[in-house]
């Protein structure tokens, strides 16, 4: 385990351990008084002791240190494990003020233990501590706008809008139409996002968002699986599409032609359509839960969200500034399998990746 940085001379007459690094987890919690107040006795201590190899690692918004402290803990025989933590050789330190008082004392014994060649029981800490095995890519800001970009492409959300452009090009002026289509794409970001926030909530703070993750891959798979049939069979109703009985009520909406009446479209909309645009989303969300907390995450959705009414913006301002409604739904039908094609290819490699762990 060389680190190659010369260790500090000792004042206490321990030695140092020659060129080997001094591996400590410190396990905490963001939500924790006591590592908060711990918080400067560490990083003093990490400062003075260039030696010392300490991995912190948060539990409360990550299940997987959540897991590795309760092993390691098991491993020590800790029946009842808390945090604030340190591992470090063969002991452990826990609470505020046994961390404030025996953290730098561990430090020099075990630089001791290691120049004498005893080795550490029970377990051996630079197996554990993360880089010292592979690591799986984490999810990239990339990754989350190109999932975007495919989600804003499916046909469920843009055939609503189209319609309701047609009943309002026929009804009223360019500004009703950019009103109109302006509340509808604002109720479908609001409703995504909230939705989002939701599931995103529950991924994270319930510890659970690795399994999560992994029931997001198992819809994507299955999503991309069936839009794939769905093709096969080459017939123009999709499994995963908006059924009949509430395409009725929505077009009931969209030639009320008023702009509530668009809003309350925008919200259903987002709510029927969901089996359309659910499959990469959950996933996503999934994997982001696994990385990090709702505050963290919430710039990301909101990107997210943006990048998917981004096509609903596009037609509106088209068919407010010249294109007929009818050009923008011929197009969206002609090309509708083909989308069809690339959102199952996406969501099949997406719940591939998830599942074998490739990414998160």
């Amino acid at each position: 385990i060389a680190s190659g940085t010369p260790a500090t001379p000792s004042t206490s007459g321990v030695p140092a351990a020659g060129n080997e690094s001094i591996p400590a987890v410190y396990f905490y919690s963001d939500s924790c008084s006591h590592c908060e107040k711990v918080k400067p006795v560490i990083a003093n201590i990490s400062a003075r002791y260039p030696d010392l190899r300490l991995s912190q690692l948060e539990i409360n918004h990550n299940a997987d240190n959540r897991q590795l402290f309760n092993d390691i803990s098991s491993r020590y025989g800790i029946a009842n494990p808390g945090v604030p933590t340190v591992f470090i050789g063969n002991g452990v330190i826990i609470g505020e003020s046994e961390i404030t008082n025996r953290f730098e004392p561990a430090i020099l014994a075990e630089r001791q233990r290691i120049a004498s060649g005893i080795p550490a029981n029970p377990v051996n800490l630079t197996l554990v501590i993360p880089g010292s095995q592979p690591e799986t890519p984490a999810l990239s800001p990339y990754m989350v706008v190109f999932a975007a970009l495919v989600d804003s492409t499916n046909p469920c959300g843009l055939s609503v809008l189209v319609f309701l452009l047609i009943t309002m090009a026929a009804a009223g002026s360019r500004r009703r139409i950019l009103l109109a289509g302006g509340a509808y794409i604002a109720a479908m970001f609001l409703f995504h996002l909230l939705v989002g926030i939701g599931l995103f909530s529950v991924f994270s703070l319930s510890g659970l968002s690795k399994p999560f993750s992994i029931i997001g891959g198992i819809i994507a798979l299955l999503f991309g699986v069936i839009n794939i049939v769905d093709l096969l069979r080459n017939r123009e109703t999709f499994f995963l599409s908006i059924g009949e009985t509430r395409k009725g009520v929505l077009g009931d909406y969209a030639r009320m032609a008023t702009l509530p009446a668009a809003f309350v479209l925008g919200i259903l909309a987002g709510l029927f359509g969901f089996t359309c645009t659910g499959g990469i989303y959950i996933s996503i969300l999934g994997l982001m839960g696994r990385e990090m907390s709702v505050m963290s995450g919430l710039s990301w959705l909101v990107l997210y969200n943006l990048i998917f009414v981004l096509p609903l913006v596009i037609i509106t301002l088209l068919v407010a500034y010249g294109v007929s409604p009818e050009r923008a739904e011929e197009l969206r039908t002609r090309h509708k399998r083909l989308l069809r094609v690339i959102i199952s290819a996406i969501l099949i490699g997406l719940g591939i990746i998830i599942l074998l762990g490739w990414i998160g």
